[in-house]
Order: C-alpha cells, then sequence, then structure tokens
C-alpha cells in the first residue's frame, strides 16, 4: 500500500535530482520515508536519496517497490499549477501509480523493479571535506561549459579550487579557507571530473543553499545536499577521470 499527497515543488525536485542520470528508478516505500538508488548506464554516476514523510502533505504506506518512470512524472508536472496537491496511489491490481491533479486522473503503467538497477553504495575514505554555496558552483559552472568539456577540483590546506581548461581558454573559482563555509584538508587533492555530469549535477541541487564535497587524490567526488525544504537529502556520487601524465 502506497497512499501519499504532496506539492508539486517537492516532487519536481526529487525527478530532477534522479533523471539527470537515468530515465526509470526503483522507488523504495518504507514507512516513514521514500529511498530512491540508480546509477547511470555507463556507471560513472550514481545518486542516493532519501525524502522523509514529513515532506508530504499525507504519507501512508507499507514497504513495497515501485518501478517508476520519470519522464511520465514530469508530464504530470507539467499540469500543475501553484497551490496544486498532487494525490499519489499504488493500484496494485492493476500494477499502477494513479496521479490525480485537480480533475484530472492520470493512471501510469510501473515498470518492472527487477531490471532496475539498484547499487551498492560504496564504502569510500575520503580525507577531504568542502562545503560550500551552491550558487558559487552554479557560477563556475556557467563559467566553465564553454571552455572545455571536463573540470579540476583541488583543494590545499588553505584553499580550494574549481579549473577548466581549454586549448586556449580557462575559467577558475578560487576561494580561500574563510570564504567557504568549511574546510577540512590535511594534505592537497585534485581529481579530474567530466563536465557534463558535474554540471548536470550542479544544476540539479535546485534549493539547497549550500553542498558538501567529499574528496581525495584521484578519488571519487561525492556531493550532499538537503532537498524538500530540508525533510530529505541526497548524495551525488561521481568517478574520476584519471589524467594522463
Amino acid at each position: 500500500m502506497f497512499k501519499a499527497k504532496v506539492k508539486p515543488e517537492v516532487l519536481k525536485e526529487l525527478v530532477e535530482v534522479v533523471s539527470i542520470l537515468v530515465d526509470e528508478a526503483k522507488f523504495t516505500v518504507k514507512k516513514g520515508e521514500l529511498q530512491i538508488k540508480a546509477v547511470d548506464p555507463a556507471h560513472v554516476a550514481m545518486v542516493e536519496l532519501r525524502v522523509d514523510k514529513k515532506a508530504f502533505e499525507e504519507y501512508k504506506a507499507d514497504e513495497s517497490e515501485l518501478g517508476v518512470n520519470l519522464l511520465k512524472f514530469r508530464d504530470v508536472l507539467k499540469l500543475t499549477n501553484p497551490g496544486d496537491v498532487i494525490a499519489m496511489e499504488h493500484n496494485e491490481e492493476k500494477n499502477q501509480l494513479v496521479l490525480k491533479v485537480g480533475n484530472i486522473t492520470r493512471k501510469m503503467a510501473l515498470v518492472d523493479t527487477t531490471g532496475l538497477s539498484d547499487p551498492k553504495v560504496p564504502n569510500l575514505n575520503l580525507p577531504v571535506k568542502v562545503v560550500i554555496k551552491a550558487e558559487e558552483l552554479r557560477k563556475v559552472i556557467k563559467a566553465s561549459e564553454s571552455v572545455s568539456d571536463h573540470i579540476a577540483l583541488e583543494t590545499s590546506p588553505e584553499e580550494f579550487k574549481i579549473t577548466s581548461e581549454g586549448d586556449n581558454d580557462s575559467a577558475d573559482l578560487v576561494m580561500s579557507k574563510h570564504m567557504l563555509n568549511e574546510l577540512d584538508c590535511k594534505e592537497g587533492a585534485r581529481s579530474l571530473f567530466p563536465l557534463d555530469y558535474f554540471s548536470n549535477m550542479v544544476k540539479a541541487i535546485s534549493t539547497s543553499e549550500t553542498v558538501t564535497m567529499l574528496m581525495g587524490n584521484d578519488y571519487p567526488v561525492k556531493m550532499e545536499f538537503s532537498i524538500a525544504g530540508g525533510n530529505g537529502s541526497s548524495t551525488y556520487l561521481l568517478a574520476p577521470r584519471i589524467e594522463n601524465d
């Protein structure tokens, strides 16, 4: 059993965070929260998301798994107006998710969950922690997108640096320790990442004011941020590109 009511902006944020990596995802429904884990088809990035039932206007659920097409959710969100509430209910007999917006009812066939990824979150020891305003990340993404297809994250005990270098152009964000919300770095670290993935992740962080980034030298970067007005949390994990000497 799954029955819930949710504001469109909460559902939209949830869909955006996950759909930058996959078109279909497994919703793990718990009594007190909704969970999603997914890895992109190229196995370069993964997302883990948890939304507490407090983020919903109403929430009643038994433990279950729902395979959802996120593109269909986007179509439903286009039907909403400010102040609307989306009602959702799982029709177990027909294996459908029934969504109601105002006078419109949309019945959505669910996807077979056996074909959907259920990735294990790797246990990584990432020695560097940077807490930065999300707006600063959005600025450097805008500056970098016309420069190169990759981006470097670099830390020292005193500063955090994001660099994008093309053949002739470059874009940099340099922030000293006192300009950041937090910097915990004992020794320097640098990793290179594909800009398209990094850019899409940063753009999907819409309501969280800050992002916690955990990283190391040639290690994945873990990006943690709040969603659903602080009633949920999400984590992106992005694999590095190993630089050729």
